[in-house]
């Protein structure tokens, strides 16, 4: 069975989201993960409104590809539609 993980950054929005986000995984039969590391699917739920909450973002990428290099990692979330990104 696949195995998901939510990385949730952000405003009460996002928590709602990622909700969703894992609802929708689970039906599609995705178990839920508690290590981001042996996840076949990391969903990063992004804030895009604070510097800090988006340096972190962009470390958490690299971190987790390289220690599950075959890892899918999908990005979402309000910094997903910044036109400066």
């Amino acid at each position: 069975m696949k195995k998901y993980y939510i990385i949730t950054i952000g405003c009460q929005m996002n928590k709602s989201d990622s909700e969703r986000i894992a609802g929708k995984l689970e039906e599609l039969g995705y178990k839920r993960s508690d290590n981001k590391y042996q996840a076949d699917l990391v969903v990063i739920n992004t804030c895009g409104v604070r510097q800090t909450a988006e340096d972190r973002i962009y470390g958490f990428i690299p971190e987790i590809k390289k220690k599950n290099f075959n890892v899918k990692i999908i990005v979402t979330g309000c910094l997903v539609y910044r036109k400066d990104v």
